[in-house]
């Protein structure tokens, strides 16, 4: 029998595929529908279903853990904007994901800036070491940082706040709930920004619809629940590791499925990137527990 780890392992290495799997799902989707638009149907749609897969842990919460669901899901929101107009606006989803991944290395620093964390020095090196990467991509058209990696940066740095928030406020949620909730209030916000901001100019297509469900479906309903699954059988050190190959996911399907190339200062400088995120994450890689 499948030792108990291994299967934790192996299903969080399928949740950064699928996660990976989300970018080319929305890459299609957006041939069709507006980004805000697309990515409140995707997520309002995705938290329904998640919620009444979870209905029995949401009918009993309080009005407090309302409260906190709903304020991280705020802040949740306002990445997802920032990552769904980065991605918008991308021509190349390989770099924008491994730009995204930073929101790992600067979980640890915003919770020095807001919470008073200490971090360790491993969280400092690998910083420094992102931040080299990031020069690197910038420097590709003359220390120029594009518009999509802009937005990019900034859901990284948001989603880092939120992991904050979700660790010291929504400890007592139970988890299927909090997702269920917070990705119902991003599928609001989104929707209501893209009510203000945006027109469907056309009728979406069945290939259209295909790509929105694949991404309600696969791409967030099921890799949530496939994450919290994988969370709850094994140590929060296996899951930090192994989700640090969603980028590299995303860009390997990006040459795949999009025929996209990196130069070598672009490889060098996501080469960083990916660096920094394993420095961080050193400690546990050594101390794994088998």
């Amino acid at each position: 029998m499948m030792a108990k780890n291994l299967q934790a392992d192996l299903l969080m290495l399928l949740v950064t595929f699928l996660a990976a799997m989300g970018w080319m799902f929305s890459h299609e989707a957006l041939n069709e529908m507006p980004p805000l638009g697309f990515i409140g149907v995707r997520f309002l749609l995705a938290g329904l279903l998640v919620g009444a897969l979870g209905w029995h842990q949401v009918r009993p919460l309080h009005r407090q853990a309302w409260r906190r669901a709903c304020a991280t899901g705020v802040v949740m929101g306002l990445a997802m904007l920032c990552w769904i107009l980065g991605l918008s606006k991308a021509t190349q989803l390989g770099v924008g994901a491994f730009i995204s991944s930073l929101s790992v290395v600067l979980v640890p620093v915003v919770g020095w800036l807001f919470f008073r964390q200490t971090p360790s020095t491993s969280t400092w090196i690998a910083l420094l070491v992102a931040t080299l990467g990031l020069g690197s991509l910038s420097l590709e058209t003359g220390l120029n940082f594009a518009p999509s990696d802009g937005y990019f940066a900034a859901a990284a740095v948001i989603l880092a706040l939120h992991f904050n928030l979700n660790s010291r406020y929504a400890l007592s949620i139970p988890p299927v709930a909090l997702t269920g909730i917070q990705l119902g209030v991003v599928g609001l916000m989104a929707l209501l920004a893209s009510g203000l901001t945006e027109t469907w100019a056309v009728p979406i297509s069945g290939v259209g619809i295909g790509w929105l469900l694949a991404s309600i479906l696969i791409a967030t309903s099921l890799r949530f629940f496939l994450q919290i699954k994988a969370q709850g059988m094994a140590s929060a050190s296996h899951a930090a590791i192994i989700m640090t190959l969603e980028p590299v996911w995303t860009a390997v399907l990006a040459m795949l499925w999009l025929d996209e190339t990196m130069s070598l200062q672009q490889l060098i400088g996501c080469s960083l990137i990916f660096l920094s995120l394993l420095i961080n994450r050193w400690r546990w890689l050594l101390h794994r527990p088998g």
